[in-house]
């Protein structure tokens, strides 16, 4: 028995009990209440869409959705609901028109900014004119080498 017990163990931690998952059936509505949902933001998460948020407003605003869908309204007629009540926000992706085109250029924008800055800099490296070479100094006359070493001793 006590050979057993690691074998055991060790295959319900490697193929789990599968017959104790619960099969979901997802339904038109379901469906369709999911891909509206992945479309707009949760207020209060931020970065999270409402579909993949435990927000309690998520959850709100996921019945609405599925209210409006019960009630035969199109994808477009939703989202346009919600972006009459919380403006561009809520949406996962803007809109591209107006300011936020300056949302969707700016990354390029700056990475083709610091581009230009850096082979700026670059060339201003490779470009810089090197030190003048030093003069090596003339050798000691006879009078001055005396002087020095008169000098040095104590």
């Amino acid at each position: 028995m006590s050979r057993l017990l690691p074998i055991i163990i060790l295959l319900c931690i490697t193929f789990p009990i599968q017959g104790m998952a619960e099969i979901v059936e997802e339904s038109e509505i379901d469906e369709k209440v999911r891909e509206i949902a992945k479309n707009l933001r949760c207020t209060v998460c931020q970065t999270e869409n409402i579909w993949e948020s435990g927000a309690p407003l998520a959850h709100q605003m996921r019945e609405a959705v599925r209210e409006r869908v019960i009630q035969g309204q199109s994808a477009e007629e939703i989202l346009k609901y919600f972006h009459s009540r919380y403006g561009d926000y809520i949406m996962m992706e803007p809109p591209k028109h107006g300011y936020n085109w300056l949302i969707w250029l700016a990354p390029f924008l700056l990475l083709l900014g610091g581009g230009i800055l850096l082979a700026k800099e670059i060339k201003s490296w490779v470009t810089r004119t090197p030190a003048p070479p030093t003069e090596i100094p003339p050798p000691l006359d006879e009078k001055s080498r005396r002087r020095i070493e008169q000098e040095l001793q104590p």
